[in-house]
């Protein structure tokens, strides 16, 4: 690979759901790659310990740290060319501490905030989900406030990810729960807002209510070469392995 066309990347969250993926990815694109994760513990999971140590057997290179470290956050990113967040939802808000970073060190070609969910500026879901989106829309106008260079990310709420939350075909339940029996009860936060999430997407539709603009490409433009699954497709999966459903962590 051209040298010239690798960059040096840090990824926040990169031993979560979506984070690994990321990081193997970026090493696999010949990119030297570091990863910003919390200081080892008792606390620390077994999963993420040897997740960790299979980072660095790819030649990842770890730093330890909160986010609350300012002057290690600075440092670090002075160190590379791309910042990428996968942070989880409950730490959403902590991305002011990361732009803050990059303001400072002044350097970065570009972020990618932890997005990847739906394009929040163009939809209007069920209050649950949409006060959920309001904390990304923040972080989005003060990324474009402090002039940092970048790239907001839609996947669309990962059509396997929610296909599988709605169908859970690996659980083959021998019941069925159905919303909306007639009897108007309201849900506890944050159990309303996975709920909210799925009526924005299979009821509503609102993933597909909006044309892009000038200023977007989809991404299968980018990566004409990829073998994109089809829903369809998907299904049959489904039917024959179904994963684990995976569950995002709302608070």
């Amino acid at each position: 690979m051209d040298s010239e066309a690798t960059n040096k990347i840090l990824i926040f969250g990169g031993t979560g759901y979506i984070g690994k993926y990321m990081v193997k990815a970026s090493v696999s694109l010949g990119h030297k790659t570091y990863v910003y994760a919390r200081p080892i513990s008792e606390k620390t999971s077994l999963s993420k310990l040897q997740l960790q140590k299979e980072f660095q057997s790819l030649g990842v290179i770890i730093v330890q740290g909160e986010l609350d470290e300012h002057e290690k956050l600075v440092s670090v990113i002075r160190e590379v060319d791309v910042v990428i967040s996968a942070l989880a939802y409950p730490q959403v808000l902590d991305q002011f501490k990361i732009i803050d970073a990059i303001k400072v060190a002044g350097n970065i070609k570009r972020f990618l905030p932890s997005d990847f969910g739906c394009e929040e500026d163009r939809v209007r879901p069920l209050p649950p989900f949409d006060n959920f989106l309001e904390k990304k829309r923040r972080i989005r106008r003060a990324i474009e406030a402090a002039g940092i260079p970048y790239t907001f990310v839609s996947a669309n709420c990962f059509g396997a990810y929610f296909v599988n939350f709605l169908l859970r075909p690996y659980d083959q339940p021998d019941h069925i729960l159905v919303y909306g029996s007639g009897e108007a009860k309201a849900l506890p936060h944050p159990e309303n807002i996975p709920i909210s999430i799925l009526h924005c997407i299979f009821v509503k539709g609102e993933m597909m209510s909006f044309e892009l603009d000038k200023n977007d490409i989809e991404a299968s433009k980018l990566y004409s070469d990829f073998q994109f699954s089809t829903i369809d497709q998907l299904l049959d999966i489904f039917l024959s392995d179904p994963p684990r459903p995976a569950s995002a962590a709302f608070e």
